[in-house]
Order: structure tokens, then C-alpha cells, then sequence
């Protein structure tokens, strides 16, 4: 029984895991429903792992459950994303401060940096997938960098819901040649311990990005993806 609870708990996992990569990357389409087979059938899964997996994408607000009238993926929420990045505002920049204060190690200097790199190279290969993926990358670092376990949960679950936004408007936005020079002078703030410019920074650069993202949305009517 153990095992087969186990192997239970994987599926659903995988299911999740699944669902969820097909919903952040725009390949199950926004306010489009489907039916529970239907996403078995296409995970060659069987229903159960399944419907725990939407129960679970249900709670994190990528989807809705309606009973007998199947799966609805949510559509892109201009309200949701204000409020996700209000709380990035202030969750990212203390992370920031907290890791000038506490001192940047060699390997955390290292870290960083190298997603500095990757983001330099992504621009001059005009790869903007490849960009968003290491800014992503330099964001989260940055944050369990600063050592708390729980800060860094919650702060991955706002970038796992604003990631569809991102990606979605990743190609109508202008070149992100500031954002990578930004996070060079953040890294820079952060090694030489100036928490307080480290945190001020880190705020606007936050506060650039909640603007461009919802004037993006709202210009293009990407609202109702």
C-alpha cells in the first residue's frame, strides 16, 4: 500500500509539473477549458493523478474547477499583477538589502554574475527566451541568498504567476539593455555592502518593471489571454 501511494504521489507530481510548465509557457491556452480526459489523454496519464494536480494549480490561481463543466485556464489578470509586483516591490529589495548586510560570498558573487553573463550573451544572440530565463534565474538566486527558506517559497510562486506575462510580452518590449546593466550595479552594491543604495535600487528597478509589464498588457489587450 505504501508503495502504491508513493507511486500515486509521483504521478500526481508529474502530472503538476506538467500542467503547470504547458500553462506558464502559453501552450494550454489562456480561458480556454478542458475536459479532465482531455488532459489525461494528453499527459497519457490516468484521471486521478490528474485532477489532484488541477486541484493543487487550482489553489496557486492557474486555473478554475468547475464540476461537470471541466477545466478553465485563467486569463491574465492586469488587478493580479499589480498585486504580485506591489509585494515584489518590497519582498525582492529587502532580500537585497538583507544579503549587502550579511555579506556576498565569493560564491554568491560568482552566482550572480554568471546569470549577468548569461543575460549579456542572451541579448547579443537576440535570444529573448534565453534573457528571461537567466533574469529569472538572477532573481531567485538572489533571494536564497538572503537565507530564508519561506521568503524564498513565496517569492517563486509570484514569479510562477507572473511568468505567462512575462513571456507573453517579452517580445513587444524594448531591448532589456538597462535591466542587465541594473543588476550588474546591484551586484555591485550588494559585494561592497551599500545595502541601502543595494535596496533602492532593487525597488526601481522592481517598480520599472510592474509599469512596463501592465502598460504592455492594457496597450495590446493581452488582459483577456
Amino acid at each position: 500500500m505504501a508503495g502504491s501511494a508513493r507511486k500515486t504521489d509521483t504521478r500526481t507530481q508529474q502530472a503538476y509539473q506538467t500542467l503547470k510548465g504547458l500553462i506558464m509557457d502559453n501552450a494550454l491556452k489562456p480561458s480556454a477549458s478542458y475536459l479532465e480526459t482531455e488532459l489525461a489523454e494528453m499527459l497519457g496519464m490516468s484521471r486521478t493523478p490528474v485532477r489532484e494536480a488541477t486541484l493543487q494549480l487550482e489553489s496557486e490561481g492557474f486555473l478554475s474547477i468547475r464540476p461537470r463543466h471541466g477545466i478553465t485556464i485563467l486569463p491574465i489578470s492586469i488587478e493580479d499583477m499589480q498585486d504580485i509586483y506591489d509585494l515584489l516591490t518590497e519582498l525582492e529589495p529587502y532580500a537585497a538589502e538583507k544579503v549587502a548586510r550579511d555579506g556576498l560570498s565569493e560564491h554568491g558573487h560568482s552566482l550572480l554574475m554568471s546569470h549577468v553573463s548569461a543575460m549579456d550573451a542572451a541579448l547579443q544572440a537576440n535570444d529573448l527566451i534565453a534573457w528571461a530565463y537567466a533574469d529569472e534565474a538572477f532573481h531567485m538566486d538572489l533571494v536564497r541568498l538572503a537565507g530564508n527558506a519561506r521568503l524564498s517559497k513565496v517569492v517563486a510562486t509570484f514569479w510562477d504567476q507572473v511568468h505567462r506575462a512575462r513571456m507573453a510580452t517579452l517580445t513587444l518590449r524594448p531591448k532589456p539593455m538597462r535591466s542587465n546593466e541594473d543588476h550588474r550595479r546591484l551586484v555591485s552594491f550588494v559585494q561592497s555592502g551599500d545595502w541601502q543604495a543595494a535596496r533602492n535600487l532593487h525597488r526601481d528597478h522592481r517598480k520599472n518593471a510592474k509599469t512596463m509589464l501592465v502598460d504592455l498588457i492594457t496597450h495590446h489587450n493581452l488582459n483577456h489571454l
